[in-house]
């Protein structure tokens, strides 16, 4: 449902995708298809297509840092969603500026690798992403490799999945989203943990290679919802109900992994 009468102003901080499936493109994308406002604070430049990251060009800490008092000084902000934070530096500058409004929703995706295997974090800035970013979220969003890292376990099946996300809690997050697309069978469950309990969610794998960017889409979506009042609940189901549709709908483009059709919110029922 997209909700007219209240846009939300959903602040991204995420590094960019030229073939458009991913990072800020989708985000953009996303929340304006959900009837949100997006305003961006870019942290890196990727050169991609559906086939992988061919480079990367990061901005300095204190670029991010201008980007986000601009917007919040101005326009102002319902939701945050972070993405791509490539580095120490850029982490710490995010976070301080956060830490002034935790009265704000944040929806933290923590985005560790592309679809094609290249490397979107330092391996040093994992441990300062979890130390001062992940308190301070909402909501985190980690696929299974992600989850794996952030809490220090394999993950093989769904009795995994709740103990990660147990292992997460205890860290002091609020709420986790975790996505089970990289496990394999034909049934897909995702587990949201919160204070009040655990809610799965699970549909049949679609069988497409269109599943460039989901990750981005599905954060972003969340962060809509809430900049738009809603609950995290109903917001994560409005999620997951857009970015199936945006997979069915998928134009096919690419070689490779190839984008969504994030229109496709403009045709969701109610």
């Amino acid at each position: 449902m997209i909700d007219l009468a209240r846009p939300g102003r959903v602040l991204i901080v995420a590094g960019s995708d030229s073939g458009g499936g991913a990072g800020i493109q989708a985000d953009i994308k996303t929340v304006m298809a959900l009837g949100g406002f997006a305003t961006t604070a870019v942290t890196a430049l990727t050169a991609q297509d559906t086939r992988g990251v061919h480079g990367v060009f990061a901005a300095p800490p204190d670029f991010v840092r201008l980007q986000m008092r601009c917007v919040l000084d101005d326009i102002g902000a319902d939701a945050f969603k972070t993405g791509m934070l490539a580095d120490t530096g850029v982490i710490e500058a995010v976070a301080e500026v956060f830490a002034g409004f935790a009265d704000i929703p944040f929806v933290l995706d923590p985005v560790m690798v592309a679809k094609g295997g290249h490397a979107l974090i330092a391996e040093g800035a994992v441990a300062t992403l979890r130390a001062l970013l992940m308190p301070l979220a909402t909501l985190i969003t980690p696929n299974v490799p992600e989850a794996e890292i952030l809490a220090g376990m394999e993950i093989t099946g769904q009795a995994d999945q709740r103990r990660a996300v147990d292992r997460l809690m205890a860290m002091g997050v609020r709420a986790v989203l975790l996505k089970g697309g990289h496990l394999h069978g034909r049934v897909l469950t995702d587990v949201l943990a919160t204070g009040d309990g655990v809610e799965v969610f699970t549909g049949l794998r679609i069988d497409t290679r269109s599943t460039h960017g989901t990750g981005c889409t599905m954060a972003s979506a969340i962060a809509t919802g809430l900049a738009q009042g809603w609950a995290l609940g109903p917001a994560v189901r409005r999620a997951h109900a857009y970015v199936r549709s945006a997979i069915l709908h998928a134009p096919g483009l690419g070689t490779g992994h190839g984008p969504l059709d994030h229109g496709a919110g403009w045709r969701m029922e109610g």
